[in-house]
C-alpha cells in the first residue's frame, strides 16, 4: 500500500496523473489509507477516482469521514455518488446519517432508487430484510438460455452478482435458480426452466438477518434470495453482507462478554461520556450483584470468627467457580449461535456438561487435597471441608453456565448477557453457601 508521506508529496507536486494511478488499490485499503490522511485533502482525492471506485470508498469509510466528505461537495457530486451505490449500501449508508445529510442524499437519488432505498428502510434492523439489497437477476421459466444471457448482458451492469440468476412465476414468486456458469454452458435454445435447480433455500424479509447470515455460510452460498410473506422474491442477501453481520454479532457477543454495552463507532471517533455510557450500568449491576455475597458472607460472619483459616480459600472456591461456569456458558452460546444446539436439547446439555463436570470437580478437588495436606499442612476436616465444596461448585458453576444461556434464548434475550454478570452472581453466592454449610457440618464452628 502507498504511504500517506508518499499521497501527500504527490499531491504537494500536483502530480495528479501518478497520484490517481497510486490510489487505485482495494477500497477496505484505500479508505484507512483515507482514515490517517489530513481530513482537508480527502476531498480533492475523492475527486481523484473513478466514479466506481470512489463509491466502493464511500462504502467502506465510517460514518463520521462520510458527513465530512458530503458537507464539501456539490449537489452534483452527491447525485453521482447516489448513482452508483447499489441500494442495499445506500440504504445503510443512509442509517448513520443525521437527518439532514439524510435528506440531501435522497433529494439527489432517482426516483425508483428512492423508493427501493425507503422500502429496505422500512425493515426491522434486524431482519434480512434490512440487509438484502433489490439489484438481483430474475429470468421467467419461458426464458431460452439466449434470452436469460441477454437480460444479463442487459442489466447486469446494475446488479450486486450475476452468478447466480433466479427464476420466477408470471406473480414473481420464487421457483427455481440457475448458475451463470450453467447458463454459459448449455444450448441457447434450451429453456431456463429445463436447467434450473427447483429445491431453492431462500430466508423471509423478517427472518433473523443473522440466521440468514448463518445459512450462506453454513451451505457455502454467494447470495441468498429473500421472500416476501407470500413467497415473492423481492430480494438478495449476498455472502459480502453476510460477512458484515457475523463480525457484528462477534463483535456484539464479546462486548456483552466483557460487561460493555455495544457501539458502532470507531474507540477514537467516541467521546469519554460515550464509554461512560457504555460502561457504567454494568459496573452498576456488577457492584449491586456483588452485594448479595457480601450479605452471605455476612451471614456466617460468627463461623468465620470461630475458623478464620476458613476465609483463605473463598477467593479461590468463587474465582474456580466462575471460570468452570465461564467455559460452559460460552460453549453453549457458541453452539447456540451455530444453531447446533436448540432450548429442546437442555437435558442432553446438562447431561454432558454434568459428566464434563464431575471429572474437572474431582481432578480440581484432588489436586487441591493433596495441595493443602502436603504442603499448607492443615486438618484433614478442613481439607474434606475445601475439597468437597470445590467438587460441588464446579459441578453447579458449569450446570448453570450451560442452562442460563439456554433459558434466555427460549424466552427471547441474548444468550450472550448470561455469560457475564449473571453466571457470575448466580455462581458466586452459589459457591459461598455450600462452602459454609460443608464447613459449618464438618467443623466444629
Amino acid at each position: 500500500m502507498v504511504l500517506p508521506e508518499t499521497i501527500l508529496r504527490l499531491l504537494e507536486e500536483k502530480q495528479y496523473s501518478v497520484l490517481r494511478e497510486a490510489l487505485l488499490m482495494p477500497s477496505a485499503d484505500l479508505a484507512f489509507l483515507f482514515a490517517v490522511l489530513p481530513e482537508e485533502v480527502r476531498p480533492l482525492l475523492f475527486r481523484l477516482l473513478p466514479k466506481e471506485e470512489a463509491a466502493l470508498l464511500f462504502v467502506e469509510m465510517d460514518s463520521a469521514m462520510r458527513e465530512s466528505l458530503l458537507n464539501g461537495f456539490s449537489d452534483a457530486e452527491i447525485k453521482t455518488i447516489m448513482d452508483e451505490l447499489y441500494n442495499d449500501d445506500a440504504a445503510d449508508v443512509l442509517e448513520e446519517m443525521p437527518a439532514s445529510v439524510v435528506e440531501r442524499l435522497l433529494r439527489q437519488a432517482e426516483p425508483e432508487k428512492r423508493q427501493s432505498i425507503n422500502e429496505l428502510l422500512k425493515y426491522p434492523p434486524t431482519s434480512a430484510g434490512s440487509i438484502m439489497t433489490t439489484e438481483f437477476v430474475a429470468f421467467k421459466e419461458g426464458f431460452t438460455v439466449r434470452d436469460a444471457l441477454e437480460e444479463i448482458r442487459k442489466s447486469g451492469i446494475r446488479r450486486e452478482t450475476v452468478y447466480t440468476c433466479y427464476v420466477t412465476d408470471e406473480e414473481k414468486r420464487l421457483v427455481g435458480y440457475v448458475g451463470a456458469k450453467t447458463l454459459l454452458i448449455s444450448d441457447e435454445g434450451v429453456k431456463v426452466g429445463e436447467l434450473m435447480e427447483k429445491n431453492v433455500r431462500f430466508a423471509y424479509t423478517l427472518d433473523d438477518r443473522e440466521q440468514t447470515a448463518q445459512a450462506i455460510e453454513k451451505y457455502g452460498f454467494l447470495a441468498l434470495p429473500v421472500c416476501d410473506g407470500e413467497g415473492r422474491l423481492v430480494g438478495i442477501v449476498t455472502v459480502d453482507d453476510a460477512i458484515d453481520v457475523l463480525r457484528e454479532e462477534a463483535e456484539e457477543d464479546i462486548a456483552i462478554l466483557s460487561a460493555v454495552t455495544p457501539e458502532d463507532k470507531p474507540y477514537l471517533r467516541r467521546s469519554v461520556w460515550e464509554l461512560y455510557r457504555a460502561r457504567i450500568p454494568w459496573l452498576l449491576l456488577l457492584m449491586l450483584s456483588a452485594t448479595i455475597t457480601g450479605a452471605i458472607i455476612s451471614a456466617f460472619e460468627e463461623a468465620l470468627a470461630h475458623m478464620v483459616i476458613l476465609t483463605v480459600f473463598i477467593p479461590m472456591l468463587m474465582g474456580t467457580g466462575g471460570n468452570a461456569g465461564g467455559q460452559s456458558s460460552v460453549t453453549a452460546i457458541r453452539a447456540l449461535s451455530l444453531q447446533e444446539i436448540g432450548f429442546s436439547d437442555l437435558l442432553a446439555v446438562v447431561g454432558k456438561e454434568l459428566r464434563v463436570a464431575l471429572l474437572a470437580g474431582l481432578t480440581l478437588g484432588i489436586v487441591n487435597a493433596l495441595k493443602m495436606l502436603l504442603i499448607d499442612r492443615l486438618a484433614v476436616a478442613v481439607i474434606a471441608a475445601v475439597s468437597l465444596s470445590l467438587v460441588a461448585v464446579v459441578v453447579l458453576a458449569k450446570l448453570v453456565g450451560c442452562v442460563l444461556p439456554l433459558l434466555a434464548k427460549r424466552i427471547g434475550l441474548d444468550p450472550a448477557v448470561m455469560a457475564g454478570p449473571f453466571v457470575t452472581t448466580a455462581v458466586d453466592s452459589l459457591a459461598l453457601l455450600i462452602y459454609f454449610t460443608l464447613a459449618s457440618a464438618l467443623l466444629p464452628i
